[in-house]
């Protein structure tokens, strides 16, 4: 028999000792901001561990059978600890990066991450530098399973798992993930975090959204900001364009508009060549936009560094081999004049380049260049064409050092300096050295 005392005195102490559990897990979350690496690391393994047996050993219990419990408002305060807005915590995030090989905090890492961003960004004109770059370190661990089959890893372990879970679906998982990017993308992100985004964008967030045209408006967004942003953005677009059927109005004319001077220095010259050549590959293109382009790229190639041209050139002559219409270019005798040339330069409209009327003179003139390889690529139009393409793929990212490496490895070759070799220290007895001047 027990006393009814004891029985409140029972529930008193289970009440005392959650109380004490609530504020040793408030303590460790504080923790998470200690200047000691070490004991950061340490509280974050103990909250872990903390979630993993609070999932095992839930304090409430479960509604029904078989209902999913997770410890999400403890697990909540260690994803609100990581995504600091006022320190660095990209140590601590790579340590917490391996507890995201399991299924089930992976799934609710991306829910805390979505709720942390949308309160920390709620009614605040400016969010701090280091909250964003926490939150893409986190956000870009992310990496989902392409399988169903593959969800089997799980930090908390259960008896049996249900069908009716929510993270046992891959569908599921998707959803969390997208909700996750298109919460933190609907933001004014800084340039440098809007860059990292774009450069993981193609391989990283768009194969793992449940709907990937949802983020037409974000890649056109950055597509019209300009500059290497613009560059950037093109990769996702391609996809959206090619894989998914979206269409972009004016796509071309504002391609045609990042071509400028700059884009042979910027870093992401080989992926924007790259993708160039894939958009101007179809045959279906009008000869007056491949001319157009052909002719803004051979203007720009006049300024362009020698690693740069070695790759241009090509470019440019496989335009002409995919379009025979625009052969014109370097096949017309009697055409206008370098002062009067009709191609307009600052036309952003490849349409109204007037470029189908002018010819590729500026080729012509690279046939003068100081580099000899260069030189030599300048001349393949001196010829007809040859009908299989040359592959750019290993010029694209071709520097000045390889180019100096490869000249140096040619060496000296063997070049007669006179046609009459000389005899003695002043030469032949007629020579005019020999007539003035005599050794004494």
């Amino acid at each position: 028999m027990v006393m009814a005392g004891s029985q409140g005195a029972t529930r008193k102490y289970k009440v005392w000792m959650r109380h004490r559990y609530h504020s040793c897990c408030n303590s460790l979350g504080e923790l998470l901001a200690h200047p000691s690496f070490q004991v950061k690391e340490l509280a974050l393994s103990t909250l872990m561990k903390f979630v993993q047996l609070e999932g095992e050993h839930p304090l409430e219990k479960p509604k029904w059978e078989g209902n999913y419990l997770f410890p999400r408002q403890l697990f909540k305060l260690v994803v609100e600890g990581l995504l600091s807005s006022e320190e660095d915590r990209s140590l601590l995030l790579s340590q917490f990066r391996e507890y995201l090989e399991h299924d089930d905090i992976r799934y609710h890492t991306m829910q805390a991450a979505a709720d942390t961003v949308a309160r920390v960004t709620d009614g605040r004109p400016e969010v701090p530098l280091i909250f964003w770059n926490n939150a893409f370190t986190l956000l870009s661990s992310m990496s989902l399973p392409r399988q169903e089959g593959d969800l089997s890893s799980f930090y908390v372990k259960h008896v049996e798992l249900s069908d009716k879970w929510k993270v046992v679906h891959l569908k599921e998982h998707r959803k969390a993930f997208q909700l996750m990017w298109l919460g933190f993308l609907k933001h004014q992100l800084p340039l440098r975090i809007c860059k990292k985004v774009l450069v993981i964008m193609h391989d990283a967030i768009l194969p793992y959204l449940a709907q990937p045209s949802l983020m037409i408006d974000f890649l056109t967004r950055a597509y019209d900001i300009g500059g290497a942003i613009s560059l950037l953005a093109l990769n996702g677009l391609f996809i959206l364009i090619h894989k998914h059927n979206l269409e972009y109005p004016d796509f071309y004319r504002k391609l045609y508009g990042l071509l400028d001077p700059s884009v042979f220095h910027v870093k992401y010259r080989a992926r924007f060549f790259h993708l160039a050549d894939l958009f101007l590959s179809s045959s279906h293109l009008p000869a007056y936009l491949v001319a157009a382009f052909a002719k803004r790229l051979a203007r720009l190639a006049l300024t362009a560094p020698p690693e740069a041209l070695l790759m241009v050139l090509p470019f440019i002559c496989n335009l002409l081999r995919r379009h025979p219409a625009c052969r014109v270019l370097m096949h017309r005798p009697r055409g206008p004049e370098l002062d009067a040339d009709p191609y307009d330069p600052g036309e952003e409209d490849p349409a109204q380049s007037r470029a189908l009327e002018s010819s590729l003179w500026e080729l012509q003139a690279l046939q003068r260049h100081y580099h000899p390889e260069v030189s030599k690529a300048a001349s393949v139009i001196n010829q007809a064409l040859s009908v299989p393409e040359v592959s750019i793929a290993p010029l694209l990212e071709l520097t000045a050092f390889e180019i100096f490496e490869q000249d140096l490895k040619k060496g000296p070759e063997s070049v007669p300096l006179e046609f009459i070799p000389a005899q003695g220290l002043l030469g032949r007895q007629d020579d005019l050295c020999a007539q003035h001047f005599t050794l004494s």
